[in-house]
């Protein structure tokens, strides 16, 4: 009887425990805290909404920012598209810097100026470069494209202004409020609610003087790579001067050739299509056909060695027939980066995100000369050489000079299994030599001893 019990008992707890992971599981996955990136711990965009001025008629001006603080990750093609929920009749008189993508009803304004958009839920829209020089402001009219702020922190904001107002059957009524449900209209990324923060101090005469807004909201938007793409976009092959085996791409690291859905052009067979721009939608990925139908391919090859220092060539391979990346990064996490010594052909800065802890870092292209990865068969790769100095951690031992992540536009890339890494020649198990050889080194052993 008793050892029943302790078996009920057992059995019990063990389901309390399987519950309670279950559980555990579930609070890790359906929260947000799957966006976090150890690389990038505090990386995000914040929209910033600031009230500039409050009118009499119940109407007041805005300026708001969107402000790309992650690291190495960027808004790319076809930029963002910001939107939120009016929390009452609120309509945008005009704007500055941007536009909205539709008018809407503006029915109530017959026989007057109509505003320029009279959603509920407007969805606005960054401004080309070409825009009007009058419907420009500071920091806008780059087709809703964010970089990172380590890239080039001149360019990781955007912003816009409009007028705005409440209005009803007799025209404006009471101040507009604070609006609700932000989105970036991007994959990938979630928005907070809107939080009032300090008032914006804004520097004016060449920093000697300072202004402020009348207050200021701050809404913060993370990034989820699950969320934005179901599938895998980049993988990594690796090679070494001491081993004549290339470890490929794993099989299927992206798709599979024979997977619904998928497209691949198989070299030779027939002219890919040319290259479209949108605006609107970004180009659905048209790739080569390989094992891993992988848009992006990174292949990492340890080239040389010498008594202190030690090369490795990297090449990043555009596989995509229907896409150019502009601005494109590569985030490498490796621990001897903290001993580059030079870096040819690319930028670099490290990523010391975590104080002396310096083993990752961002590489990316030369203005004006690599920084475009052209689309497959149009020369579509970049290269460099890196220079690392031999600390004393340093081997060639068990794959220890292969990087640990790499990923390539804040997209993680699928790695290899360390078990097919390139082994040094003197690294594989040890042979038993034939029973014949054993039998005449014994017979030899005899012969001396006699």
């Amino acid at each position: 009887m008793e050892v029943m019990l302790c078996w009920f008992v057992t059995k019990h707890r063990l389901l309390d425990i399987i519950l309670v992971i279950s559980l555990f599981c579930c609070a890790i996955f359906m929260s947000p805290a799957y966006a976090y990136d150890p690389l990038d711990p505090n990386g995000n965009i914040t929209i910033r909404w600031d009230v500039l001025q409050e009118n009499d008629d119940s109407s007041k001006d805005i300026r708001i920012s969107i402000v790309n603080y992650q690291l190495f990750r960027q808004m790319e093609q076809p930029g963002w598209k910001l939107s939120w929920r009016w929390r009452g009749s609120e309509v945008i008189w005009n704007m500055l810097g941007a536009e909205a993508t539709e008018q809407g009803n503006c029915s109530l304004f017959k026989g007057k100026v109509l505003p320029h958009c009279c959603e509920r839920e407007p969805v606005i829209i960054d401004l080309l470069p070409a825009a009007p020089y009058n419907k420009q402001v500071a920091n806008c009219c780059r087709g809703g494209i964010l970089t990172s702020v380590t890239q080039d922190p001149a360019k990781h904001i955007s912003a816009f202004q409009m007028h705005i107002g409440t209005a009803d059957a007799d025209g404006p009524s009471s101040k507009p409020g604070m609006p609700t449900a932000f989105s970036l209209g991007a994959p990938g990324y979630t928005c907070g609610e809107a939080v009032q923060v300090p008032p914006t101090k804004f520097a004016e005469d060449q920093g000697r003087r300072r202004t402020q807004a009348f207050e200021t909201w701050n809404v913060t938007c993370t990034y989820s790579q699950f969320r934005a793409s179901p599938a895998p976009s980049c993988c990594v092959s690796l090679s070494a001067f001491y081993n004549q085996t290339i470890v490929k791409c794993p099989q299927c690291s992206c798709a599979c050739q024979e997977q619904a859905g998928t497209q691949c052009v198989k070299v030779g067979e027939w002219s890919p299509p040319q290259l479209q721009l949108s605006h609107n939608e970004p180009a659905k990925p048209v790739v080569q056909c390989t094992n891993h139908m992988c848009p992006i391919k990174v292949h990492w090859h340890i080239k040389l060695s010498y008594t202190h220092y030690w090369r490795v060539k990297v090449t990043v391979t555009n596989l995509n027939y229907v896409r150019n990346y502009s601005d494109w990064n590569l985030v490498v996490l490796h621990p001897n980066l903290r001993s580059v010594e030079q870096v040819f052909s690319f930028n670099y800065k490290p990523l010391n995100v975590y104080g002396n802890i310096n083993d990752s870092g961002v590489f990316y292209g030369i203005q004006y000369y690599n920084d475009m990865l052209l689309q497959s068969g149009k020369n579509g790769n970049v290269q460099t050489e890196i220079l690392l100095h031999k600390d004393e951690d340093f081997t060639f031992k068990e794959g220890w000079g292969f990087p640990r992540k790499i990923s390539f536009n804040g997209q993680d890339c699928v790695m290899p299994s360390p078990d097919d890494y390139p082994r040094l020649p003197n690294a594989g198990r040890f042979q038993t030599p034939p029973h014949y050889v054993v039998l005449l080194l014994l017979l030899l052993m005899l012969s001396l001893m006699i």
